[in-house]
């Protein structure tokens, strides 16, 4: 936001790092506090630069540094901290002439990003998906070559092949991010909802095309990186569809990599030779659900 008379604390959250201006004139009396009295999170962080013209102070500083805490809502990361003003006795006196005071600030990072791929058809049109969440996290699934080295080239592939899918997330600058699979859809049209409509993954991350007849869709163990994810697919067209195009799109969350797999964050594939869904990580019971079809909602 721009500073304001009446709002002399501007907060910009960028991608992977809090900027925070403010007016020493904190109080709107034109009496400037000191530069130094003046701090950012529990680690009191100094200002980084200062503008004696504008009279104001900047503080920068990576999203997770200076004691900021992170809280997970069904929707947004959310990094808080507090800008703190504690006044200075005045030289030798026993007294102070300001009252200290703490800013509450808070950034909001959506968890969530929908990423859909482009028509997968026997043309050698490069297949490729990256979504911008608002400028934040950056999302985006891949068609990858057979040894993950690299995108595929093509888009076009033939039934009895396999579907290598690599799902993304970039978060530099934010505490380490697990990603996962909330669903993804075959459709013979871009729009997701419309028929004939396939579920790949649904549930909230149970691969459960792996289930059906001899196909061999599976996520992949192990993961290059807690933000990335990947599984496998056989190629397939819809019955009765003379048309060779098929869009896939899948919906995208993260979750902070400290926190332990369960029921609303999971990877599952389907084992044939036992019959019982097993997780990528995490114990067993994480994936109950996915047979009962009840799993609870990712938050």
């Amino acid at each position: 936001q721009a500073l304001f008379p009446l709002s002399p604390v501007a907060v910009r959250c960028r991608e992977a790092q809090l900027e925070v201006t403010v007016l020493r004139d904190l109080f709107g009396t034109g009496r400037p506090v000191r530069a130094a009295e003046l701090s950012l999170g529990p680690a009191s962080c100094p200002p980084v630069a200062q503008n004696p013209a504008r009279g104001s102070v900047t503080f920068v500083a990576a999203l997770h540094e200076c004691g900021s805490a992170l809280r997970v809502t069904p929707d947004s990361l959310i990094y808080s901290t507090t800008l703190s003003y504690s006044p200075a006795r005045s030289g030798h006196l026993p007294i102070v002439r300001a009252t200290p005071a703490v800013v509450p600030i808070e950034c909001h990072y959506p968890r969530k990003g929908n990423a859909s791929g482009s028509a997968v058809q026997p043309t050698w049109a490069p297949f490729g998906s990256t979504l911008a969440a608002e400028q934040r996290l950056r999302f985006s699934l891949r068609l990858m070559s057979d040894d993950w080295s690299e995108e595929r080239l093509s888009s076009g592939f033939q039934l009895g092949e396999i579907l290598r899918f690599q799902a993304d997330v970039t978060s530099e600058g934010h505490v380490a991010l697990r990603l996962f699979v909330d669903d993804c859809v075959a459709t013979a049209n871009p729009d997701r909802n419309s028929s004939p409509r396939y579920a790949l993954i649904e549930l909230g991350g149970c691969l459960v095309d792996g289930r059906t007849g001899d196909t061999s869709s599976a996520f992949v163990a192990p993961r290059p990186r807690p933000e990335s994810l990947r599984f496998v697919v056989d190629a397939f067209k819809f019955s009765g569809d003379n048309g060779n195009v098929i869009y896939i799109s899948c919906h995208l969350r993260v979750s902070p990599a400290a926190q332990a797999p369960n029921p609303w964050n999971k990877a599952c594939s389907f084992n044939k030779a036992s019959s019982l869904w097993a997780p990528l990580e995490g114990t067993g019971d994480i994936c109950s659900c996915c047979e009962t079809g009840s799993c609870p909602l990712p938050r």
